[in-house]
């Protein structure tokens, strides 16, 4: 079992920063695959970014092509945290941002919220304009 939990998300400007956190617990959380989805209203939820455990101490990470260069994902196993640093944000990533945890790591199914078992309750980012 693993549980998680987002912070760190708000209101912001266009153009502005936030840096999102997902403190997790449970299962040693350096051997999981770690994911962000988000959903805006009235969307189905969609992946952002996932930071892939491929044995021993290496990670893959993975983006969306809507943030590739805005967003960046990385991980503190002393700290069991994973971060989603974003810049440049637009309205248009206004969402409940969650993260997710899965024992998987291919690259194809870590990208869809089916790939998942654990998730934490989100947390909202809004970016006015």
């Amino acid at each position: 079992q693993v549980q998680l939990v987002e912070s760190g998300g708000g209101l912001v400007q266009l153009g502005g920063s936030l840096r999102l956190s997902c403190a997790a617990s449970g299962r040693p959380f350096q051997t999981y695959t770690i994911g962000w989805f988000r959903q805006a209203p009235g969307k189905e939820r969609e992946f952002v970014s996932v930071h892939r455990w491929n044995g021993g101490s290496v990670y893959y990470a993975d983006y969306a092509d809507s943030i590739k260069g805005r967003f960046t994902i990385s991980r503190d196993n002393t700290k069991n945290t994973l971060y989603l640093r974003m810049n440049s944000l637009k309205p248009e990533d206004t969402a409940v941002y969650y993260c997710a945890a899965s024992s998987r790591a291919h690259s194809t199914v870590v990208i869809t919220t089916a790939g998942y078992d654990y998730w934490g309750q989100g947390t909202q980012v809004t970016v006015s304009s």
